[in-house]
């Protein structure tokens, strides 16, 4: 049956604020796309089929997440790792994470997280799946099918370990996998799920873990595997000084240099939380379009540091935002993650240095460019119809003046509605066919009971 989003037409009207320049009467969606911006007092040229009264909302583009470890819902608050820095939180969790993901509590793991993504506002997820105990080795497959049935596009990042503790590595061996086998399943999952073209809803990125969880060979085949396939590549790089002493014992070098002698220094690079480079690194990285994803709540969860964004930035740098794992976060709500973004750097930078924009531009037109889409993340003719909404209607909202502003200051944490491809997905705050109180009751029994074998 023909899709009749196709045909027609939808003003969206009036929004109360729009992050968008002179689109004070708001946005025209047909099909996918937005074909239509309008200033205020203006009217769509031609007919539109359907009318939306967006006088009491607040429309941004679509959030789009860039880092991300949907598995990790299953371990929130963990008694084994709270209080802990990212080593000694790994070394805690890892023997967990083996025993309690299987496939039935990572599906669910999955859903839960794309749903509560969604609900803050975010179109567009990825996560970097990386642990593959044995039965879960179609965990891409599982991931793919998640946010198909929900709607919400998604980057899938194969990720791999093939450096266990046997080996010097941090991971346990019930958790890697071997680097042809982690080779070929990549190779099957691009041909199977990415899907390169503008309006994609699948794409595919390749992402060994970490310098401590993975071999020098693996990440040498896989860059010149997403080279050959057209895939991003993806890994955790720079978020803690132990991460630097492993670099400068195990390879003679700092973190930067071993990314570019296995071939990663180029623009189809993004990398997870980008902490601790030093001026020249983070001119290189500029110098080479290599992107970065800033993950504040769990970087000040971990202690792990402060991303140096308007360094980065001013080096060319693309900076996104990312809500990371969920166990270290410990929730995957991404407006929650621009409001920390704002305040963490107005700490380092001062007041007058870091706006409200400049962190819901690294949640959208910043994520975009880490992920190498140009379809997204900004509110123009032609760019996908992915919008988020929100209503200023709860108490900490009364007596706001500017409402971009408020959304970030004063704690906005949950979309009204959410349109991802043209499509409502969210009404009223609620995810359309999610029984939420069910997903919740079904993933935390499953997680308790788990965790309680484990």
């Amino acid at each position: 049956m023909p899709d009749k989003r196709n045909k027609e037409k939808i003003w969206l009207k009036n929004p109360l604020a729009i992050l968008a320049d002179d689109a004070g009467g708001g946005l025209v969606v047909q099909g996918t796309e937005i074909v239509e911006i309008l200033p205020s007092g203006k009217s769509p040229a031609g007919r539109v089929d359907h009318i939306f009264d967006a006088t009491e909302h607040v429309l941004l583009p679509g959030l789009i997440n860039t880092h991300h470890h949907f598995y990790q819902t299953l371990t929130r608050a963990h008694r084994d790792a709270i209080n802990k820095e990212l080593f000694d939180w790994l070394v805690a969790l890892y023997p967990v994470w083996a025993k309690v993901v299987n496939r039935d509590s990572f599906r669910l793991a999955t859903r839960l997280a794309l749903t509560e993504l969604l609900m803050s506002g975010c179109t567009t997820v990825s996560d970097h799946q990386y642990v593959f105990p044995d039965g879960l080795e179609d965990a891409i497959d599982i991931q793919a099918e998640e946010a198909e049935n929900l709607g919400i596009r998604i980057t899938l990042n194969r990720g791999s370990m093939d450096l266990s503790q046997k080996d010097g590595g941090l991971p346990p061996d019930s958790v890697v996998q071997d680097t042809d086998v982690i080779l070929a399943d990549c190779e099957r999952v691009i041909s199977k799920f990415h899907d390169p073209r503008p309006g994609s809803m699948c794409q595919v990125a390749l992402a060994p873990c970490s310098p401590f969880s993975v071999t020098t060979e693996l990440m040498v085949r896989t860059a010149e595997m997403a080279g050959k396939c057209g895939c991003r590549l993806h890994t955790h790089l720079g978020e803690t000084h132990d991460e630097d002493a492993w670099c400068l014992d195990k390879f003679n070098c700092r973190p930067v240099d071993y990314l570019e002698e296995t071939g990663w220094l180029g623009s189809s690079t993004w990398l997870a939380h980008g902490i601790h480079f030093d001026d020249a690194e983070i001119e290189r990285l500029g110098h080479h379009g290599v992107g970065v994803c800033h993950c504040p709540t769990s970087n000040m969860v971990l202690a792990s540091g402060i991303c140096r964004t308007r360094e980065l930035e001013a080096a060319g740098v693309p900076v996104g935002l990312g809500v990371d794992g969920s166990a270290s976060n410990d929730g995957s709500n991404l407006m929650e993650g621009v409001r920390h973004a704002l305040m963490i750097n107005r700490l380092k930078y001062g007041a007058g240095k870091v706006s409200h924009l400049d962190a819901l531009r690294w949640a959208t037109e910043g994520s975009a460019r880490c992920l190498g889409r140009e379809d997204i993340g900004k509110l123009l003719v032609g760019m996908q119809a992915d919008l988020a909404f929100y209503k200023l209607d709860d108490l900490r909202f009364s007596g706001a003046d500017d409402p971009l502003a408020a959304l970030v200051l004063c704690g906005a944490h949950r979309a009204d509605r959410v349109m991802v491809a043209g499509r409502w997905l969210v009404e009223d705050g609620l995810p359309l066919g999610v029984d939420t109180e069910q997903l919740r009751d079904q993933h935390d029994r499953i997680a308790k009971t788990l965790i309680g074998n484990a």
